[in-house]
């Protein structure tokens, strides 16, 4: 039995309630196909989450059928070419490629593999187990773009140019990093169903083919020549009173400024409220440690210009910021101050402790695209 994909064209997040209903939707695919017969269900996704949308969509607006669910896969990874819609952000995606990222769970024990040892000071410095866990590098529809940005950045993905400002920075708008159980997987008979500009220079349309986008040429050099400021390598992830918070760090590269080297990282914040009270971030506290020697501490309002607000219908929140080091490695670690509903009090988040490691690389790819 199949569930339809429902195309909200006033898209603003897949909430935790639409996301429980999806998949017991898909629960019931796959415990009753022999008897149901692989009968289409569109009727019943679109009821349950018609009652909880259709209400709040502007005027004159549709829901519109773009694909089918299929079942998410609990076992091995998804392939090139795979569409899905994000489970928290909730917009329509495509697969590039995986990552095989380290995970460091701070809320998992006990540890018996760690990151070396934090720098003295650091937040409730201790060993953290690190297990291997699967991202992708995949394409936002740009249609969503408008839709999510107050949650999550989409361009977010940075990249150092490479000439005379040493903090130049350019974007890849639409690309992103997702992790496997953020994957809501899902077929169309549509040869184009992503619209983003490099849709059709990365993947072609094959039929005969499951999924049924294979990846050109162009894609694997693009993965190849840029691999280093596109890798993801390690994941950091740490809870405090349901509000979790997980961070990626980049390496984007070295620069030389006033006879020295100056060392470039960034790095992207999900904060997600995992309880039921809502709350909101109002200030951020990070300590910056170098190699080098030095200390740096940082204080200000919100993250990125925002003071978001973390709730049952919109839990998440993600950003991406950048921090440069006169040195080829580092760490960083801090809290976030958050305050519960209707002026409430206030209580800190710990921002897991997680390193900042240069690969030895001089150069940035300007030419990034091609």
């Amino acid at each position: 039995m199949a569930a339809c994909v429902i195309r909200r064209t006033f898209l603003s997040t897949v909430n935790k309630y639409n996301r429980k209903h999806a998949i017991s939707v898909l629960n019931v695919d796959l415990n009753s196909r022999q008897t149901l017969n692989r009968t289409r269900l569109s009727c019943s996704l679109f009821n349950v989450q018609q009652k909880r949308l259709m209400s709040s969509r502007p005027e004159g607006k549709v829901l519109e059928t773009v694909g089918v669910f299929e079942a998410p896969k609990h076992q091995g990874k998804y392939e090139t070419g795979q569409l899905f819609l994000h489970s928290v952000f909730g917009y329509r995606g495509i697969v590039l490629f995986p990552w095989h990222a380290r995970l460091y769970d701070r809320d998992v024990s006990p540890a018996t593999e760690s990151k070396p040892t934090e720098p003295p000071g650091a937040h409730r410095s201790k060993e953290v187990k690190g297990k291997t866990h699967t991202y992708y590098q995949v394409l936002i529809d740009t249609r969503d773009c408008p839709h999510i940005s107050q949650r999550s950045q989409t361009e977010a993905v940075t990249f150092l140019a490479n000439h005379d400002d040493s903090r130049a920075l350019y974007a890849i708008p639409g690309l992103d990093y997702v992790s496997h159980e953020d994957i809501l997987p899902y077929n169309s008979t549509d040869q184009v169903p992503i619209q983003h500009e490099l849709f059709e220079r990365f993947l072609k349309f094959n039929a005969s083919k499951v999924p049924p986008f294979i990846p050109r040429d162009t894609l694997q050099a693009w993965q190849e020549k840029n691999h280093p400021w596109l890798e993801l390598s390690d994941v950091h992830r740490e809870t405090t009173e349901n509000i979790r918070v997980t961070v990626i760090p980049f390496y984007m590269g070295m620069r030389e400024a006033q006879n020295s080297h100056v060392y470039w990282w960034r790095y992207c914040i999900r904060l997600e409220n995992m309880g039921e009270e809502v709350v909101q971030l109002r200030e951020r506290h990070w300590r910056i440690f170098s190699l080098s020697g030095t200390l740096e501490t940082v204080r200000g309002r919100g993250v990125v210009g925002r003071e978001p607000v973390l709730s049952e219908e919109q839990p998440a929140f993600q950003y991406s910021s950048h921090v440069s080091l006169q040195a080829p490695s580092g760490h960083m670690w801090g809290t976030f101050t958050c305050q519960r509903a209707n002026g409430g009090a206030m209580f800190e988040v710990a921002i897991p402790s997680f390193s900042l490691e240069s690969h030895g690389h001089r150069d940035s790819p300007y030419s990034f695209l091609f």
